[in-house]
């Protein structure tokens, strides 16, 4: 099974939904199963199909997020650094006539573009990795290949 890498702060927000869905979610799933059962005829019940492809998707949401947390790997803050570009750096670079793109490399369970928050395993991700202050990387993205430089690399 491959190794999937989470801040601490992706893992303890991964910890709290985790808790969330074992509780509150189980809860409201259990009383909609409860009430689909009560509403009568058992045989012809869509409400009682709903109820149950519900709590089907949510225990596989749950045992999802448990296999994530158990096996993945938490880069502590003490392990980045600010030389080489790593999981939990934020990164500034720059494509040539563009302004500048501030990244933080984080591992894809938790990555989410909106926020600025780029997967290890994306095209630019991947590229960046390994890298330092003043090189020139070159993304092999989907749309073509192109060129940023990296400016900064901070915790």
């Amino acid at each position: 099974m491959p190794v999937s890498f989470l801040t601490s702060e992706g893992y303890q927000k991964l910890q709290e939904e985790l808790e969330y869905l074992r509780t509150t979610r189980r809860e409201e799933v259990a009383q909609r199963l409860h009430e689909a059962i009560e509403g009568g005829e058992l045989l012809d019940n869509a409400e009682l199909e709903a109820a149950k492809n519900e709590q089907a998707f949510l225990e596989g949401s749950i045992k999802e997020l448990e296999i994530l947390l158990a096996t993945a790997r938490v880069v502590d803050d003490s392990e980045v650094d600010r030389e080489v570009i790593q999981i939990g750096n934020t990164v500034t670079i720059q494509e040539e006539g563009s302004p500048e793109e501030v990244y933080e490399i984080v591992g894809a369970a938790e990555a989410d573009p909106a926020e600025g928050k780029i997967s290890n395993e994306s095209p630019m991700g991947r590229a960046l990795l390994g890298k330092r202050v003043g090189d020139l990387v070159q993304v092999d993205a989907p749309a073509g290949p192109y060129v940023v430089k990296v400016l900064k690399v901070d915790l």
